[in-house]
């Protein structure tokens, strides 16, 4: 039976790291840090993403600035927006919650965001700081996964790391995170995705197994090695009707079946997405150490 990785309660420790250290350097600054949140629709996902990132800045002393936009709103308002924020001396970081409606330009919008207040590290500029090993703010679910990891005592050095999905948002800059030659990465890492043939031979010799396909119970007790770390990132809604909802939340990975075969392995919810909403926390703290000279 695998280890449960409580990816809640090691946000909950960082939280209090973050915490307390916030507080000192508030008092050394003057202010305390700020994020700027702009959330364009009324995507349930993205909802529920914002608020609980409110919840968290307020938890944590984090000036918190936001913008809640209609799903019909013009590309040129939505830029002034990310350009007063981009000005605004309280802010440290900007997070333009993704996806956006269709009429609008991702790519367009998030290279408006000034580089340095980019904490969530989507600016192609911070991509590729990540992949030549001179990051300034690591996409937040891939730094997660690999605090995750560490602090579960799981050594990734020397490790063979299998990701399947290779998405912007955390396939991509996960494996360029964990084969940089530093502490906390060292790993040999494999990316598969769709067009991965025999794609569960690949993921039956990873030593860590990460999952991040957005398919529900994609990867079965047959696809892990016994033994293996397994970290789920999916979060998929199926049907249940003994559910108020009607739906109950499931990961990429057959966790009860996974379970009895992993060593390690993150539950959905409460494995990594906790984690990311902490690490969004984390790269505030740093840009506002970095804007205000307080210190890195």
């Amino acid at each position: 039976m695998a280890e449960i990785i409580d990816g809640k309660a090691i946000a909950e420790e960082i939280k209090a790291e973050l915490r307390a250290e916030g507080e000192a350097l508030t008092k050394k600054a003057g202010r305390p840090p700020g994020l700027g949140v702009i959330l364009v629709g009324d995507d349930p996902a993205s909802k529920v993403y914002v608020r609980n990132k409110k919840k968290a800045c307020e938890e944590l002393g984090v000036f918190s600035k936001e913008f809640l936009l209609e799903k019909d709103a013009p590309e040129e308002f939505l830029r002034k927006i990310i350009e007063e924020l981009n000005d605004d001396a309280r802010i440290d970081g900007i997070l333009l919650q993704l996806p956006l409606p269709g009429h609008l330009d991702e790519d367009a919008m998030v290279s408006l965001i000034d580089p340095a207040k980019d904490v969530d590290g989507f600016h192609h500029l911070n991509l590729g700081r990540l992949l030549s090993g001179k990051e300034l703010f690591v996409p937040c679910t891939a730094l997660g996964i690999q605090q995750l990891l560490l602090r579960s005592g799981v050594k990734i050095e020397g490790a063979h790391v299998v990701i399947v999905g290779r998405s912007n948002i955390v396939g991509k800059p996960l494996a360029a995170l964990l084969m940089q030659k530093k502490p906390g990465a060292n790993a040999t890492v494999t990316v598969c995705h769709s067009r991965t043939r025999n794609i569960a031979e690949i993921t039956r010799v990873a030593d860590i197994l990460v999952a991040a396909m957005g398919s529900p119970r994609t990867i079965t007790a047959d696809m892990v090695k016994p033994g293996a770390v397994v970290v789920d990132v999916g979060i998929n809604r199926v049907p249940d009707e003994s559910a108020k909802s009607g739906y109950r939340l499931v990961g990429d990975v057959d966790f009860e079946a996974v379970k009895e075969v992993a060593s390690k392995i993150t539950p959905v919810p409460g494995g990594v997405g906790p984690m990311t909403i902490a690490m969004l926390m984390s790269n505030t703290v740093r840009s506002f150490r970095m804007r205000t000279g307080t210190g890195f």
